[in-house]
């Protein structure tokens, strides 16, 4: 491996302790010796994840845009530590900005050990994940009850996804993929989405818009949502660049499509401010990832199969239903 620059190094020992040592725990990047993984080194997925500043900007907003589905606005509520709790256990109607971290992190470790892991790690890690969204079911207060398991929650979830990770790319990345090149990053993450057992998936950047906006009746802005962006997240004392702030918040709905704007009544800001947000963030973005550099994951891949490679696996659908665990013990698995 080759040396890092003092900046880079100094990123790497963050990386590990706040997210790597936590969130990446039995995962291998570094072997067996010529497996692909899902994607291998030519694909459109190592390219794009490759920018781990843009991969974060891209699940932020993707979990902005899936928790417009009221359903995932009470998963979030009901399964995760995403809401602010006060010693009685009452919402106090704020994000949890270390909940918020800590969903972040098990994103990044999700996105980056499909994308680069070998093919064990990747199955890995969508076994765990399918195993927690089994565990997820409950009712929400209007009597309509969610599961995570519903194909058509899969089919949005897998389209916010995508649809965040490519919009980050394509408005921040220094070195955007363009027209076919973006188009087969479509076609490739499918496979993710069929891992954690969604069907009937979009598989082009237009059959995604079209797939986010048909579920535009099922919409709204529920509390949960409301309390968690635009004006109520100014103050709140978390930083800009972490999870949960109003700069981040700001990021996200920037990228919505114009009727997500619209429903949760995002305004921009007059064309000039626009830009300099835009053109901010986009330097921004791209001066830590210049600085720091691909991160260790990927430069272990890129050893991994720098001998050559086999093909990568045909399908990542599961084949067979997964074992019944409880929360706990899947908890345990990650």
């Amino acid at each position: 491996m080759p040396t890092l620059n003092p900046l880079a190094a100094r990123f790497e020992r963050s990386f590990d302790a706040d997210i790597r040592s936590k969130f990446f725990r039995g995962l291998d990047f570094a072997g067996p010796e010529g497996d692909p993984g899902w994607f291998g080194p030519d694909s459109a997925v190592w390219y794009v994840h490759s920018h781990l500043p843009c991969l974060v900007m891209g699940l932020v907003g993707a979990a902005y845009i899936e928790g417009l589905d009221p359903s995932i606005s009470w998963m979030g509520y009901d399964h995760t530590r995403l809401a602010e709790r006060d010693e009685n256990g009452v919402p106090t109607g704020n994000v949890d900005p270390e909940g918020a971290a800590v969903r972040l992190a098990h994103s990044v470790s999700f996105f980056i050990g499909t994308a680069y892991g070998s093919t064990e790690t990747a199955e890995k890690l969508a076994r765990t994940v399918r195993a927690m969204h089994h565990t997820v079911k409950g009712t929400r207060p209007d009597g309509l009850a969610y599961d995570a398991d519903d194909p058509e929650w899969l089919r949005w979830n897998y389209a916010t996804v995508v649809w965040g990770l490519a919009t980050a790319h394509e408005r921040y990345h220094r070195k955007p993929l363009r027209g076919d090149d973006l188009e087969r990053y479509y076609r490739e993450f499918v496979r993710v989405g069929e891992a954690l057992g969604g069907t009937d998936l979009p598989a082009t950047k237009g059959e995604v818009a079209d797939c986010l906006e048909s579920y535009l009746p099922k919409l709204a802005l529920t509390p949960i949502k409301a309390y968690a962006t635009g004006p109520n997240l100014k103050g709140n004392g978390v930083k800009p660049w972490e999870p949960g702030s109003a700069y981040f918040d700001w990021a996200a709905r920037d990228m919505l499509p114009e009727w997500a704007a619209k429903l949760c009544l995002y305004r921009p800001p007059n064309q000039a401010v626009l830009r300099f947000r835009r053109s901010a963030l986009w330097f921004a973005l791209n001066a830590v990832h210049d600085g720091t550099g691909p991160i260790k994951e990927f430069r272990q891949a890129r050893a991994r199969v720098a001998g050559g490679t086999r093909a990568p696996v045909a399908s990542t659908a599961p084949t067979a239903p997964d074992p019944v665990r409880t929360r706990e013990e899947v908890e345990a698995l990650a």
